[in-house]
């Protein structure tokens, strides 16, 4: 194992990240905040409890993923991308480094901002709405293989991209929306049977039902189910990167 290396990558990675701090945590967590405000305060005051539990923290975990999973292919999109961009890519593969490890640098670096990120937003949350944490470990654990996993689809995503432009493609128009239908703002429950039946083919649904379920002990659909549908997701993220690596798509002339 190369870690020189791999810590090379993650350094550099995490320094960017500082460099650009205004748009890489004050902007996402200023963006939460107004969903707090709008949806927790105004709204959340003239709704019912849902499953026993008070709008305004209902929808904290569901507000937490929609900035994490956007901010995480993001991220891990744009950190590949740009040695694809500026041409020094070729110096990566042409190091001697694994595809492990490369990926363990640019992913885990992306991951770390991702989880810091929804840390963050965590506390600020405290600011505007009272709640509590059934089993804090298991949020953890949630918060950290959602990251993982879709900082690994960015990472796909940002070997695909041709430009800057298809780097929004995915997270603004596919992740974003299935985020707000996929449970963040309210139960499916509250559906009808129909639409109910539909929202199950959604997969944030379950990402969403499960970080839930960390937070209040509730949850739509079966945690254990969850989290079983994010390892899977893991392991395809996974196997199309090594099939990347192992074809060269987009990463060698």
């Amino acid at each position: 194992m190369n870690y020189q290396a791999i810590k090379a990558i993650y350094r550099f990675e995490m320094k960017r990240t500082f460099r650009t701090m205004l748009q890489s945590i004050v902007s996402p967590v200023l963006t939460t905040s107004l969903y707090f405000i709008v949806f927790g305060s105004a709204i959340g005051s003239r709704m019912t409890e849902i499953d026993g539990i008070g709008y305004a923290a209902y929808i904290v975990p569901g507000l937490i993923l929609l900035t994490v999973l956007v901010e995480s292919i993001n991220n891990a999109a744009f950190g590949i991308y740009m040695p694809k961009f500026t041409g020094t890519i070729y110096e990566v593969l042409a190091a001697p480094m694994s595809a492990f490890e490369i990926v363990l640098g640019y992913v885990g670096a992306a991951a770390t901002k991702s989880v810091m990120l929804g840390l963050i937003i965590l506390v600020t949350a405290r600011f505007f709405v009272d709640f509590s944490i059934v089993y804090p470990l298991w949020m953890l654990a949630f918060l950290v293989l959602i990251s993982v996993t879709f900082c690994l689809l960015g990472f796909i995503l940002g070997v695909w991209a041709d430009g800057f432009e298809r780097l929004q493609i995915v997270p603004m128009m596919i992740v974003m929306p299935l985020t707000f239908l996929g449970g963040s703002f309210y139960s499916i429950s509250m559906l009808p049977p129909v639409w109910q039946t539909i929202t199950l083919f959604n997969p944030v649904v379950y990402l969403v039902n499960g970080f839930r379920w960390a937070f209040y002990g509730v949850s739509d659909v079966n945690a254990a189910f969850s989290l079983g549908m994010i390892v899977l997701f893991m392991l395809i993220c996974l196997g199309i990167i090594w099939w990347i690596f192992r074809t060269g798509y987009k990463i060698k002339v």
